[in-house]
């Protein structure tokens, strides 16, 4: 698992999955991106934005 723009990856100072969801969020929420949770079979998880939508979606 990698957080992107924390310049850490998982298992680099993080006790555990929790720790290194919690860097990757506040690092997001932080630069205004997207968190994009994945899991150790490489399989995405739960995504959360925290900026940049759009206004109108259509649909």
């Amino acid at each position: 698992m990698d957080n992107a723009g924390t310049g850490r990856a998982f298992g680099a100072g993080y006790g555990t999955k929790d720790e290194a969801e919690t860097a990757g969020r506040d690092a997001a929420q932080a630069d205004k991106v997207e968190h994009v949770i994945k899991n150790q079979d490489g399989k995405i998880g739960p995504k959360n934005s925290y900026g940049n939508d759009p206004r109108n979606v259509p649909g």
